[in-house]
This record gives structure tokens, sequence and C-alpha cells, in this order.
């Protein structure tokens, strides 16, 4: 399970039309393009989908989407988590798993829990998944922290969490799990930034928000890097250091939206309340892309 979720997953943006629709189309062209460039997994309801402004209805479809799109050629997870435990719990008596290998499960955020309520709140969530759990780690969005004895503790006690997605950017804590985890518990970047000097501290991968506009690159990086060719590596996130900087500087997924629509694979719409990037950031953007 841990090599199944090794190297690079992508966080996929939700295409909106111009009405504010979901764009199915143009999500299915966004998959098959990350697939056919190289990604080992995908990951449906992230932070990058905006799922905060979808339905549960829109949810479902979402998924369904993907799971129909990728037709078994990688993997795919699924977003699944929120500031309430048993709402958590009945959300999974009421989903459809078909096709989802995993589940991946945000911190809760706003309640601001003690670790020992985070322990309990994934010990739940794993005894009742029908599919494994990742943790989901990203303190700067929930206010809310996973320190590494408890994610060490989870992985130990919990055999149904099988891995987690590090997004805290504090380096010695996720080196420590990355260096004391279970060896079938996979840690992975979530920082597109970080992902290079991660793997090179043990870490295994990254789910990427800016391999939604460049899988290639990115793919190419990290299994370079998870091969120990660090030469190859670096020259790759070299090249994409600068447009990664640009994508998060007005906040995500305003910047990688932004890519995909300079790129031509979308249309750039967002829900509010998100709203696009600046003009001069576009322009940045654009003159980046064509170097």
């Amino acid at each position: 399970m841990k090599n199944k979720f090794r190297g690079v997953g992508v966080a996929l943006v939700t295409p909106f039309t111009r009405t504010g629709e979901i764009d199915f189309e143009g999500l299915k062209r966004l998959v098959n393009d990350i697939i056919a460039n190289g990604v080992d997994y995908v990951v449906a309801l992230g932070t990058t989908s905006e799922s905060p402004t979808l339905s549960e209805e829109e949810k479902q479809a979402v998924v369904a989407t993907v799971v129909e799109t990728v037709n078994h050629r990688v993997p795919v997870v699924m977003g699944l988590g929120g500031p309430s435990t048993y709402d958590i719990l009945n959300k999974i008596d009421e989903t459809d798993f078909s096709g989802v290998d995993a589940v991946l499960s945000v911190t809760p955020y706003y309640n601001r829990p003690s670790q020992e309520g985070l322990y309990e709140h994934y010990k739940l969530i794993s005894e009742h998944s029908p599919r494994p759990v990742i943790l989901y780690n990203v303190c700067s969005r929930t206010s809310c922290n996973i320190e590494a004895e408890t994610t060490l503790r989870i992985a130990a006690d919990c055999p149904n969490v099988i891995g987690i997605k590090e997004a805290s950017g504090r380096m010695g804590q996720i080196m420590k799990v990355a260096k004391h985890a279970p060896e079938n518990f996979f840690v992975t970047s979530g920082d597109d930034s970080l992902t290079l000097p991660l793997i090179a501290a043990g870490v295994d991968g990254v789910i990427s928000v800016v391999a939604n506009a460049f899988p290639k690159a990115m793919s190419e990086m990290v299994s370079s890097a998870l091969n120990g060719d660090f030469s190859a590596a670096l020259k790759r996130h070299l090249d994409l250091l600068d447009l990664t900087q640009m994508c998060f500087k007005e906040g995500n997924p305003a910047g990688i939206k932004a890519y995909l629509a300079l790129q031509g694979k979308i249309d750039y719409n967002l829900r509010l309340p998100l709203t696009p990037i600046s003009n001069d950031l576009m322009h940045q953007m654009e003159k980046a892309l064509k170097k």
C-alpha cells in the first residue's frame, strides 16, 4: 500500500463554467492530461478542489467523474474530512467508495482539538472507513497541527491509517515522522517547493498542486529524487521554483487555475469567496510560461 502512493499525487482543481457550474468535460480532460504525463495517483476533493464551495451532490459527481475517467489507470484518493468526527462517520456511511483507493482526511478545523482529541478522532475514522485513511496536516488552514508524536502514535495503533500528507512546513517535525514511522506508513509532502529537500530527508513524494499544470516536470523531478539522481532532480526543481512561488503568491487554487487557463486547459473561473489573481501576477505568469 505504501508503494501505491509513492511518487506524485495531484490535488485536482475543480473546473467551473462561466455561470458557476462544474465543467465536467474540463475535469475529464485535465485528468487524462496529468495521467498521460506520468503522475502516480490523483486526489479528488482536496483543498485545491474548492471543496468547501461544493454541495454534497456535486462532491459525489466530481468523485464519480474522476473514477470513471481514471478507469483504474492510477489510484484515486478522495478527500473526506471536517470539523465534526461524527459528521464524517455519517458521511462515510452515505458514500459510494467504488473506484476509490484511499481517503484523505484533513485535521478538524476551527475546533482546535488537543493531541488526544486528534488521536481519538482519527482512531474512530480509521475503524469506520472501508478504505485506508491518509492523514492531512495543513495547520496554516486549520489552526491545528498534528505533532510528530501523535502521528507516530496513530500510525502504530491504527492499521487502517497508511500515511500522512504533511503540509505543516515544519521540517523537523516531518523528518521525525519519516524517520520513526512504521515501515508500511508513508509520508508525503504537501508543499511543492519543499518536496525535493523532504525526499532527500526520507519522505515518499508529494501531493502536488503545481502538477495540475506541470505534471511531466513534477513527475520527472520526484522520480529522479526517489531514485537517488539528485542532480537531475535539482535541475527540474529549479525549473519549477519560480513558477511554483508565483502559483501560491495570491492564494490556491487561484494561482494554479490561472496557469491552467493560460495553457488553454480550463476556463478561468472560481467560486466566491475566492477571486481571480491580479492582472499584474497574471502577466508575470504568462511571461514565465513563455520563458
